[in-house]
C-alpha cells in the first residue's frame, strides 16, 4: 500500500514537473509575443500558428526527454542532461514542424534565442524543484523504508549517501548481522563527511532517521523466517554478503518476493576483484567489461568534440588581442622563439605537435626533464605564465584543429609516455581519446612534478575515471574549477 502511494506521488510529482515546463513555454511566448520584433511582426493567425507549433514540439520532445527529477537515485548531472536533450529536441522539432509547413517568417534566430532563454530558466527551476523535492522527501513524505543485512563496508558507503542525500528519501530501519557494526568508529573515519549531521535534530516524529540500529543476527532472521514468522524488511532490501551464504541470499531473497520488498544484492568487498568492472548487456546475457568508457558512443565524442570546437574558437577569439604584448615581454626577458613547440603523446598512442608560450630559456632538457619549483630555467615572466596558466592558451589551437581537447588527461612528454607505461599497468587506458588543456586530475590537486611513482597512478586513476564518466556537465564543472582555481589560488604554481 505504502509503495503504491509513493508510485503515485512520484508520479504526480513527475507530471507537476512537466506542467511547470508548459507553463513556463507559454509564458515566454507570451513575453516574445510583445517583445521580439519577429513575432511582432506576425498576424494573429502566425501566431497561432508558432504557438501550435511550440506547444506540439513540447509534448513530441516530452515523450523522450521527460524528467526523471521524481526518481530516487539519478544525479544531478542526470537530471540537467536530461533538462538539455528536452530543450534541445524541443526547438528542433518545432523548427522542422514551422519548416515543414512552409511557415512564411524566417524563424531560425527566434527558435535559437528561445532556447537559449529556456535553457536558462529551465536550469534555474530544475535547482528550485530539486531543493523542493529534498525539502518534501526530508520531512518523511514520499520516503521508503530501508533494511541493511551484512556489515560489509560496503553498506556502510549507501549508509552515508543515504544520510547525506534526504532526496532519497530513505528512512533506516535498522540492520541484521551476526558483527555489530560500529557506528561511531563509521562516522569518526567519515566525519568530513558528516558535518552537522550529528547536530541536525528532527523537525518532525517522522524524518528520516539517522541511528542505523541493530535488529539481530543474519542467523536469528533466518530462524524467524524458517519458522513462518514475518519481520518487516520495509519496501527495500539491501543485502552484503559474501558467495557462502548463497544459501541465505535464496531464501531470502523468496522471502522479500512474497512480501513485496524490493531486494538489491551488493557484492562484499570480499569476493570482489579489485578490477574496474562495468555491466554490459548483449541480449539476454550480461557480461561485465574492464573497458567501459562513456566516450566510446560515437554521439559522445560528436559532442564533445562541438563542445571542443566552440569553445577553443571563442578562446582564441578572446584572448587573441594579449598575444602581442605576450610576445613581446618573452623576448625582452628571454632570446629566441616566442612559442614552445614540443612532440607530446596524444590519442592512441600517436604523436602531435603541443604549442605553448616558452617560458623557459632555450634548454636541452625540455624533452626529458620535468619543471620544477624554482626551476633556474624559468626567466620571471615565464614563472608568471606558468603560475596563471597564461602559457598553455596556444593550446586552444590544438583543441580548435583536433589535436586536444578542452578538458582531459595531460598531454605527456614522449619521454614519460616510454617510461610509465612499463611502470604502471592501466597508464595506456589514459591515452584513448584526446588530452585536454585542463584535466579532472589537475583541478582535484593532481599537478605538477611528480617526483614518487605514486603520485603518477593516482593521476593515471583520475584521467580513467574522467573518461569512464565523462559527460558535459563534467566537463562544465572541470571548466569552472580550473578557471577558480586561477583566480583564487594563484599562489600555488602550476608546474607542467
Amino acid at each position: 500500500m505504502v509503495d503504491k502511494k509513493n508510485n503515485q506521488t512520484n508520479a504526480l510529482i513527475k507530471a507537476l514537473v512537466i506542467a511547470i515546463d508548459f507553463v513556463l513555454l507559454n509564458i515566454t511566448l507570451l513575453i516574445l509575443h510583445r517583445e521580439h520584433p519577429n513575432m511582432i511582426s506576425m498576424s494573429n493567425d502566425e501566431v497561432k500558428v508558432l504557438w501550435v507549433a511550440s506547444n506540439l514540439g513540447m509534448i513530441l520532445a516530452q515523450l523522450q526527454f521527460s524528467t526523471i527529477i521524481h526518481m530516487r537515485w539519478p544525479s544531478i548531472g542526470d537530471v540537467f542532461k536530461r533538462m538539455l536533450g528536452l530543450t534541445i529536441a524541443h526547438i528542433s522539432i518545432t523548427f522542422l514542424i514551422l519548416k515543414m509547413i512552409y511557415f512564411d517568417h524566417p524563424v531560425f534566430w527566434l527558435m535559437f534565442q528561445t532556447g537559449v532563454v529556456e535553457v536558462i530558466y529551465m536550469f534555474v527551476v530544475r535547482i528550485i524543484e530539486l531543493y523542493s523535492i529534498k525539502w518534501f522527501r526530508q520531512t518523511g513524505r514520499n520516503s521508503r523504508t530501508a533494511t541493511f543485512i551484512g556489515s560489509d563496508p560496503e553498506l556502510k558507503y549507501l549508509y552515508f549517501n543515504m544520510i547525506k542525500n534526504p532526496t532519497l528519501g530513505y528512512r533506516l530501519k535498522g540492520y541484521y548481522s551476526d558483527t555489530k557494526i560500529d557506528e561511531e568508529q563509521w562516522r569518526a573515519e567519515d566525519e568530513d563527511d558528516l558535518i552537522g549531521i550529528r547536530k541536525r535534530k528532527k523537525k518532525e516524529e517522522n524524518t528520516i532517521d539517522d541511528d542505523l540500529k541493530w535488529l539481530g543476527s543474519l542467523k536469528g532472521l533466518m530462524t524467524s523466517i524458517d519458522q513462518g514468522e514475518t519481520p518487516d524488511l520495509g519496501d527495500d532490501t539491501f543485502i552484503c554478503l559474501p558467495i557462502s551464504n548463497v544459501k541465505a541470499v535464496h531464501r531470502l531473497s523468496d522471502y522479500c518476493d512474497q512480501h513485496i520488498t524490493r531486494l538489491f544484492y551488493i557484492p562484499s568487498t570480499i569476493e570482489r576483484l579489485n578490477l574496474r568492472l562495468r555491466s554490459v548487456n548483449y541480449g539476454r546475457l550480461d557480461f561485465f567489461t574492464t573497458n567501459f568508457m562513456t566516450l566510446q558512443s560515437p554521439v559522445n565524442r560528436a559532442i564533445k568534440r562541438l563542445f571542443d570546437i566552440f569553445f577553443s574558437f571563442l578562446a582564441l577569439i578572446c584572448t587573441l588581442p594579449l598575444y602581442p604584448f605576450i610576445a613581446l615581454i618573452i623576448r625582452i626577458q628571454s632570446p629566441g622563439p616566442i612559442f614552445f613547440k614540443q612532440e607530446r603523446t596524444g590519442a592512441k598512442d600517436k604523436s602531435f605537435t603541443c604549442y605553448k608560450f616558452r617560458s623557459m630559456h632555450v634548454n636541452d632538457e625540455a624533452d626529458t626533464r620535468q619543471a620544477t619549483e624554482d626551476d633556474p630555467r624559468e626567466f620571471p615572466f615565464g614563472r608568471f605564465m606558468r603560475k596563471y596558466n597564461i602559457d598553455e592558451l596556444p593550446q586552444f589551437w590544438n583543441a580548435l584543429i583536433g589535436d586536444m581537447s578542452i578538458v582531459g588527461p595531460r598531454p605527456h612528454m614522449i619521454y614519460h609516455t616510454e617510461k610509465y607505461k612499463k611502470l604502471i599497468g592501466h597508464y595506456m587506458l589514459r591515452l584513448y581519446f584526446k588530452p585536454g588543456i585542463t584535466g579532472w586530475a589537475q583541478v582535484n590537486g593532481l599537478r605538477g612534478e611528480t617526483k614518487e611513482l605514486e603520485k603518477m597512478k593516482e593521476r593515471v586513476k583520475y584521467d580513467i575515471w574522467y573518461f569512464e564518466h565523462w559527460n558535459v556537465w563534467l566537463d562544465l564543472r572541470i571548466m569552472w574549477m580550473t578557471v577558480k582555481d586561477m583566480l583564487y589560488s594563484a599562489k600555488k604554481a602550476v608546474f607542467k
